[in-house]
């Protein structure tokens, strides 16, 4: 079945506010909450649905690429899969409700902080903003980040102390649940936070965490292709776990600064190129840069317009992790000379002679 579109799905217009977005998102995941909806598939499915249109509108970048191109403007940015905005809202949007993170776990996976019943907490995963050149984009390149994580307290070896047991007011589980009746929500256990153990005997280097704050360096290899938004994800490399809960990922966001010249659309790239009037009658050869380094020899063709568009196939962006690339696109200028000399006044005026150009010229067509 066809996908809604997002602003349908949540019952707003297109100029909606932020807050608006998430004001009718928080409704319609309240309505359909599966504790009040048990084993109601098409809750489930809607609760799912306004999830994903609200990763994609409650992030600028994403709405814009949306409103922009529709679906394909967000393809692998969000969407299914990919919740990293809901989770982060989640408390705002729920007033710190976990068990609605529990749940919205339990349908979509990964991505959050989670506490697992062996005792342990995972430990959360780390964002790194790394910017590189246009060129670096182009061929890949190897860059030296610094970042700081927990990491296991080698005091205790992560284990936070000794005599440690099992939480006696969550009796494990690491949540407890709060509310009356059929709508209860479960917590974060206030005693053990979450891990559902406690240390009668903390480590004095730690504190009981198991974890300690450490600064690190790592060379990472960014494949040729990347654009801004690209993300790569190095496993374990966040938080390390409390109490042998897993480690978290670092996630690397690539900005890509832009060329003078060269713009890049997904894997094609566009270069405006100036010719004279005579190269555009007569059709000529020229050598163009292009984002490898390199140059490359066009021919334009005779009788060349201003405005036309010569492509030049696989010589754009290569794909990551692939042979294929993008194409280059060419859009040819005609380049008209504010000053001549007397010689070539003269010239073009017998070319207008003999070209018996008029005053009144016919209309054309409108071109968009």
């Amino acid at each position: 079945m066809a996908k809604r579109d997002y602003y349908e799905v949540l019952g707003v217009s297109k100029t909606a506010t932020q807050d608006e977005i998430k004001k009718a998102y928080r409704k319609i995941a309240l309505a359909n909450h599966p504790d009040t909806h048990p084993n109601d598939k098409a809750a489930e499915e809607r609760f799912k649905e306004a999830s994903e249109a609200y990763e994609i509108l409650s992030d600028p970048k994403k709405r814009s690429n949306y409103d922009q191109y529709g679906f394909a403007g967000v393809d692998g940015m969000g969407g299914a899969g990919n919740y990293s905005n809901v989770y982060r809202d989640f408390s705002d949007i729920f007033g710190g409700a976990n068990g609605f993170a529990d749940i919205f776990e339990s349908f979509f996976g990964g991505g959050r902080r989670s506490s697992t019943r062996s005792g342990g907490r995972q430990g959360s995963s780390l964002r790194y903003e790394l910017t590189i050149d246009f060129n670096e984009a182009v061929m890949g390149c190897k860059k030296e980040i610094s970042f700081s994580h927990k990491v296991k307290c080698e005091s205790c070896n992560g284990t936070g102390g000794t005599g440690r047991r099992t939480c006696p007011t969550c009796h494990g589980s690491g949540q407890v649940a709060r509310g009356s009746g059929f709508f209860q929500v479960a917590t974060t256990c206030p005693t053990c936070q979450g891990t559902g153990s406690i240390v009668d005997n903390p480590c004095a280097t730690c504190h009981g965490s198991g974890t300690v704050r450490k600064s690190e360096k790592l060379v990472v290899t960014i494949p040729a292709g990347v654009e801004t938004g690209s993300r790569l994800t190095l496993r374990g490399k966040g938080d390390a776990g409390e109490a042998g809960g897993p480690d978290g990922d670092l996630y690397i966001f690539i900005t890509v600064r832009e060329d003078k010249y060269f713009v890049r659309q997904d894997q094609d790239v566009y270069l405006q190129v100036p010719i004279s009037y005579p190269q555009a009658v007569l059709g000529t050869e020229i050598f163009v840069p292009t984002i490898d380094g390199s140059e490359i020899k066009v021919s334009i063709p005779s009788g060349t317009q201003s405005g036309d568009i010569l492509r030049l196939k696989g010589k754009g962006f290569p794909y990551i992790n692939s042979s294929q690339r993008g194409n280059m696109y060419l859009k040819i200028v005609v380049n008209v000379p504010k000053r001549v000399s007397l010689k070539a006044r003269r010239i073009l005026k017998e070319l207008s002679e003999e070209l018996e150009e008029t005053d009144k010229p016919t209309p054309m067509e409108y071109e968009d």
